[in-house]
């Protein structure tokens, strides 16, 4: 097989909540809801949804930055694993992983409860279950939720298959005390394996919805369920499928049909060589991604192309590297040939292979992510280390200290958050932010953002899906 663009293995530097009942906390004067109200613009290998590996070492360095404090805002839930606060609503809504949404001002009761459509959950280590939610940009008006979750194999799944990829449509009450579970299912995929299952949802200033899907789980993107790969060193992988299946993949879907969905008609593939939904591939479980902040200042409907959309994309890598990416219209990044700035073998993935393509053979570059950093044990001194990167925002709230800066997580955080800052070339360099007080536990599960532009993280105290140690907070100075 002829191979395009040999790519080498070198370096390039790179300049509480305690056990009991649900709680929903409020202070002084009750900001959360003062602060929203009224706002009207703007393989099994893991613990957690984002598959860990098997290293076991402190995720970071000594903090480089003063620490960060955080306010609670509700606490005991099983295991979180999304929080949206839209717009013009006066609540927010968390996904927690067993298959409930809560509305922050009902402590006691689910909003939406799907308990019975998620397929059924180990207690200790699950990557399956509730894994995102996104309301509509006119949800105050319309009431239209977007879910994804893990259900059971259907009658027309594959043998040996796992369960069940579900996105689906609510419409319901945002001011509801509880809201009805009448469904319209979007999209369902096949799943071979239980993990790498993403479940990120995020509407783009288009209002065309952006999904990302996992690899299709195992390890190495090779086995059940995964495709052929092109590249005669690697003996599969979906990520570096456009033909076969959605898996390993960014889509953007238009979601205003009445049924199903439609695909717009400027997606990078409609008219080529591969399935449509598909907007950026090369991915093995991007968990946790956001629309890029300044592309979330602009204003006007124009499309994904015509504003220059990006993702900052956070994607789960296997044995040595961590990466977050900037990721476009029609892009390939990587896997399952790279893990991050690396070659990747999944014959040897903790050994660093002598070489591997930079381009596909039809020419298309492989990616870089913009952001890097290794599992404990891979590089000497490194400015932070980690084992499941957890995706966050581009900073553009009342915090100068983060303004313009990518925040996000290991979710073997062990008390501490990470800050890049974005640069036009190359690796943005990090830095690393303890977080102050009760609240620095041991697991980051997501973030969220409000329409002010603050800050929020989803954490937990226990690495399965059990217990009542999940909690939201906000950060403040």
């Amino acid at each position: 097989m002829t191979r395009t663009g040999e790519r080498h293995a070198t370096r390039r530097p790179r300049t509480s909540g305690t056990d009991g009942r649900r709680g929903f906390l409020r202070w002084a004067g009750g900001a959360l809801l003062a602060g929203l109200a009224g706002c009207g613009g703007a393989d099994g290998d893991g613990e957690v949804p984002a598959p860990t590996g098997t290293d076991t070492g402190t995720p970071t360095a000594t903090p480089d930055r003063p620490g960060i404090g955080t306010v609670a805002v509700a606490d005991g839930f099983t295991a979180p694993t999304d929080v949206a606060f839209p717009p013009r609503v006066d609540r927010g809504f968390v996904a927690d992983q067993p298959g409930s949404v809560y509305a922050t001002d009902r402590p006691d009761e689910p909003f939406l409860d799907l308990t019975d459509r998620v397929v059924d959950l180990r207690s200790g280590p699950d990557e399956r279950g509730l894994l995102g939610l996104a309301p509509h940009p006119d949800f105050a008006s319309n009431g239209r939720l977007f879910v994804r979750y893990s259900a059971p194999t259907r009658s027309s799944t594959p043998s040996g298959y796992s369960h069940t990829f579900v996105l689906s449509e609510f419409t319901v009450d945002p001011t509801a005390e509880r809201a009805s579970a009448d469904e319209r299912i979007v999209l369902e995929i096949p799943q071979p394996q239980p993990n790498h299952n993403a479940g990120s949802l995020a509407f783009g200033p288009d209002g065309h919805l952006f999904v990302g899907v996992g690899d299709g789980g195992g390890a190495g993107d090779v086995g059940r369920g995964h495709a052929e790969d092109w590249y005669e060193r690697i003996r599969g992988g979906n990520g570096q499928d456009l033909t076969e299946n959605l898996l390993g993949s960014i889509l953007r879907l238009d979601v205003s049909p009445a049924e199903g969905y439609a695909v717009p008609d400027d997606n990078p593939l409609v008219g080529a060589d591969g399935l449509d939904e598909q907007w950026a591939w090369g991915f093995r479980n991007p968990w946790r991604f956001s629309v890029d902040s300044e592309e979330r200042r602009s204003s006007g409907s124009r499309s994904a192309a015509d504003d220059g959309v990006a993702l900052l994309v956070a994607d789960v890598g296997q044995a040595r590297y961590e990466e977050v990416s900037r990721v476009e219209a029609g892009e390939n990044y990587g896997w399952n040939v790279h893990e991050g700035t690396s070659c990747f073998d999944p014959a040897a993935p903790s050994e660093e292979p002598a070489g591997c393509p930079s381009h596909t053979l039809a020419g298309q570059q492989l990616r870089d992510p913009v952001i890097e950093y290794p599992h404990p044990g891979v590089e000497d001194d490194p400015t932070a280390t980690g084992i499941a990167v957890v995706g966050g925002y581009r900073y553009d709230g009342p915090l100068a200290e983060f303004d313009g800066r990518y925040v996000f997580a290991d979710w073997r955080a062990d008390g501490r958050l990470f800050v890049a800052e974005p640069t036009d070339e190359g690796l943005w360099p990090m830095s690393t932010v303890p977080i102050r007080g009760e609240s620095a536990v041991p697991f980051v599960r997501a973030f969220g953002r409000d329409p002010e532009g603050r800050l929020y993280v989803l954490t937990t105290r226990r690495g399965g899906v059990e217990g009542s140690t999940g909690a939201l907070h906000r950060l403040v100075e």
